[in-house]
């Protein structure tokens, strides 16, 4: 069958002609709501400490709601996820439990087992596994001993506790499959991976994101008892709703309200309070008075099971707006097996036929979709309102963001990691897109142009990066990821968008000028940008210069425009084949590449002794120089990279001309031109890097005792393990040494390290350009691979090559281990499920998976190179 027959595409064409192309239920429920900045109201901008996890489950979030394995429509309205308790543990469990930035030896990190095992795009089916242990949950254990740790020390993690051991705990399974986009079934199985007889009590919770603290309700939404297996659910905003289960042990309701008289000491605003379910449960207060109260906006059926040691219980709900008399109707189980064949045959034809490699590409694509979350932030009213906490004081109408007054957000965005950064960033945005675009273009596509609109983008052209610091700079790759976009759904469904690239080029080119007017202060077409991204990668933070007299002239600043420059003359031309209106823009983003290329070439980046680019620092007074770090901001250059087939821009007689009369000005002239070569088959090569520095530089990044590692490329040379590099500079020492784990510096707070570890979409982007180049010079032009070894390889054999490297960290080795899990293989070679993770990035020596635990976001990357 063809993939566009499948039901879940027809399900996702009929989606894509909505006014909202989306599905009304969906996993946009976040993980982590607690220590984000938008509850932050606090006048220091700690936000961590502001709303730290224990108040998480007594105090009400203004901006939004979160919880485990939850979902929510996509207003989140009306949310849904699992609380659980084994009769040990001092806290319901609500949510995942991890350190805050300042707990943990290497900045936050979430301390739960849990995983992403199915999803499709219309979330008609989805699956979810937490792993919850039998005994107590150590999360004193956890954040004691990471906090003795140092920075230098591996990280503690859940499985070094001990309390997996024996396989004493829980797999619990939740399933959700749709009878319609308003008619869900979930069902929730716990199975006793242990030996023993072990209780648990499951609480399957609906209730309200709390609007109407602050918004205006004709009447509030409520949760009502309508017999021993219903609630009914009203809302104004989302209709009527029913939730029916089978019998429980008790039916709870409670207010989502803060319980002010245990955080605060002052009054509650009402008698029932958000922690009430956690009181009743854990600690057996006011049971009876629970009981009572039949209606409420938080609710939850109670079950208390025991399970035998191997053996397994089963909850089934059902989630819908029409009331049933019959909600659980003979057969209804089959909807699962169901809606699980549609996503078998959806995926059927998209993933590849190596079932090794198919099982890690649908786990990717689950963790994709998994982290969809709804995300609501208006910068104005957040500067100008209390949260009923803090009183509003003036140094919050000066203080984070505040230049963003215009950013009023309310949408369901492709998240990093719902846990661990709960936030779009602008570049990771970008790389999600491309990897959705093979399973959801229409998604992808909206989420690109989101970012472009009104409400995100500033009046003077700046894409927002991060919540964190609105106003920091990711590197500008939503160009690069529109083209690449566009492609994939051309290759895979054979439609050409044609109005989507009219529509983001027309707010690239507001976005590409701020680029232009902002990052290049010496208008020589040699471009700042500060972090851009890389957190650590340089000797000291590049957000902060040393002094006012201090500029720094960077490599990848400059060539991330290159490419962004590139990339719009590309985009220009595929429009203007069919508009040929378009085609002086391509003339001009070609001729702004061949001076941002002349810049970086001419302009001293590029250290001909070294035979490789580096940023360049000026201060007054001081001839510039070098600072002499071989990173990944070397390899940016290669990124700039394009090849035309002039047969097929036969009409466009204009850019050809123009193209043409530039290059013999400037070679007449003496000007710098870049590499411009043509083919036999009248197809040209433009890129910043010509052929002699290409071979010089691929030397280096392929050379095993620097860049090269098994699992791909490194952020930064292994040189520097034995030979660390330092300068002194006004009278401070900075040094930069190989670090191919977790971060040894805490800039940026810890979390992240680009000092030695694998990146997935440096890698992608240092394939893709492998493979453009290779395509071009096919046999003429070889590389030594690895460096040193005598193996010659053309740059199409060596992108294969790196490719193979980088899935080699998720796929088993010969003693059936995945480098991915490192030092916990012994947990996942015992575990029936053929579990994957999708690490923020890896070590850079033996691949183990670090930062983030379900950042697959850009790793899911891996899945287009297989492509590529």
């Amino acid at each position: 069958m063809d993939i566009n027959n499948s039901a879940e595409q027809q399900r996702l064409n009929i989606n894509a002609g909505k006014e909202i192309p989306l599905e009304k239920w969906g996993p946009y429920l976040s993980e982590r709501q607690w220590g984000t900045v938008r509850e932050d109201y606090s006048t220091t901008g700690d936000a961590w400490r502001y709303f730290p996890h224990e108040h998480a489950r007594s105090r009400t979030y203004l901006w939004g709601e979160d919880g485990l394995a939850g979902i929510t429509d996509y207003m989140q309205n009306i949310c849904f996820a699992i609380s659980l308790w084994n009769g040990k543990d001092p806290y319901l469990k609500e949510r995942l439990f991890g350190l805050a930035n300042g707990q943990g030896n290497h900045g936050e990190d979430v301390k739960e087992l849990y995983y992403y095992l199915d999803n499709v795009p219309s979330h008609y089916y989805m699956k979810y596994l937490y792993k919850y242990p039998q005994e107590a949950f150590p999360y004193q254990q956890l954040m004691e001993t990471n906090a003795a740790l140092s920075m230098q020390e591996p990280e503690f993690e859940l499985l070094d506790t001990g309390v997996f051991d024996e396989n004493k705990y829980f797999d619990v399974y939740i399933e959700y499959a749709k009878v319609n986009s308003d008619d869900l079934f979930i069902k929730i199985e716990i199975v006793n991976r242990g030996e023993e007889a072990a209780d648990i009590t499951v609480l399957p919770t609906l209730w309200f994101y709390n609007r109407w603290q602050y918004d205006s309700f004709n009447e509030k939404p409520s949760l009502r008892l309508k017999d021993q297996q219903s609630v009914a659910v009203s809302h104004e905003r989302s209709g009527n709703h029913f939730l029916y289960f089978h019998q429980a042990d008790e039916v709870f309701f409670t207010e989502n309200e803060t319980n002010f008289e245990k955080l605060y000491g002052t009054k509650n605003k009402c008698a029932f309070v958000k922690d009430a379910f956690h009181d009743a449960i854990v600690d057996k207060k006011n049971l009876e008075k629970l009981r009572r109260n039949k209606s409420g906006t938080k609710c939850a059926p109670v079950f208390k099971r025991t399970i035998q040691g191997g053996q397994s219980e089963t909850i089934w709900l059902r989630l819908c707006d029409q009331e049933k008399h019959d909600p659980f109707e003979n057969g209804f189980e089959q909807i699962f097996t169901q809606r699980k064949n549609e996503a078998d045959e959806f995926y059927g034809h998209l993933l590849v036929k190596d079932p090794e490699l198919a099982n890690i590409e649908r786990q990717a694509f689950a963790g994709l979709l998994w982290n969809k979350q709804y995300y609501h932030y208006d910068v104005e009213r957040w500067l100008s309102q209390s949260d009923g906490i803090t009183p509003i004081v003036a140094e919050r109408q000066t203080g984070r963001n505040h230049h963003w007054k215009n950013l009023k957000n309310k949408d369901v965005i492709s998240m990093p990691d719902k846990w661990e950064y709960p936030w779009y960033a602008a570049w990771d945005s970008a790389f999600h897109a491309i990897s959705m675009a093979m399973i959801d273009p229409t998604f992808a596509k909206n989420q690109l142009l989101l970012l472009m609109r009104e409400w995100y983008m500033n009046p003077q052209g700046q894409l927002p990066a991060y919540e964190w610091d609105f106003s920091d700079l990711n590197p500008p790759v939503h160009a690069f990821a529109v083209l690449e976009v566009f492609k994939t759904e051309r290759r895979v469904q054979g439609k050409t968008d044609i109005g989507f690239l009219k529509k983001a080029f027309q707010k690239l080119i507001i976005n590409f000028t701020w680029w232009v007017n902002r990052k290049d202060k010496n208008g020589n077409n040699i471009f700042e940008g500060g972090f851009l991204g890389l957190d650590n990668i340089s000797i000291f933070n590049r957000n902060m210069p040393m002094n006012s007299d201090a500029t720094l002239e960077q490599t990848d600043g400059t060539s991330w425009m290159g490419m962004y420059a590139l990339n719009m003359m590309d985009m220009a031309l595929e429009i203007a084949v069919h508009d040929v209106t378009f085609e002086d823009t391509a003339t001009k983003f070609y001729e702004h590449f061949v001076l941002i290329a002349e810049s970086l070439n001419e302009l001293g980046l590029w250290d001909d002794e070294d035979k490789f680019f580096y940023d360049v620092l000026s201060i007054t007074d001081k001839v510039p120089f070098h600072l002499k770090i071989r990173s990944i901001i070397g390899i940016t250059p290669f990124f700039a990279v394009s090849a035309i087939n002039y047969n097929k821009l036969e009409n466009l007689h204009d850019f050809k001309k123009r193209v043409e009369w530039f290059k013999n000005y400037r070679t007449v002239n003496k000007k710098y031109l870049p590499s411009h070569e043509t083919s036999d088959d009248n197809k040209v090569l433009l890129s910043i890097v010509k052929k002699d520095r290409l071979i010089e530089m691929l030397q280096r990044f392929l050379d095993e005792n620097e860049f090269l590692s098994k699992g791909g490329i490194r952020s930064i040379s292994k040189f520097y393990e034995q030979k660390p590099y330092s300068i002194s500079i006004g009278g401070v020492v900075y040094a930069i040494q190989y670090d191919p784990g977790d971060a040894t510096s805490n800039m940026y707070g810890g979390n992240s390290n680009w000092r030695g570890p694998v990146w997935i979409p440096i890698n992608y982007l240092f394939i893709r350009a492998l493979n453009k180049y290779g395509s071009f010079y096919g046999d003429l032009v070889k590389a030594e691979f690895p460096t040193g070894s005598g193996n010659f390889m053309n740059l199409k054999e060596i992108a294969d090559a790196l490719t193979e490297r980088v899935l080699s960290i998720f796929l088993r080795d010969k003693d059936q281990n995945r480098p991915v899990f490192g030092k916990y293989n012994w947990f996942y070679k015992d575990e029936p499920n053929d579990l994957i993770l999708f690490h923020e990035y890896f070590h850079g020596d033996d691949s183990s998976g670090l930062g983030a635990s379900h950042q697959t976001g850009w790793t899911a990357l891996l899945v287009n190179l297989v492509r590529l």
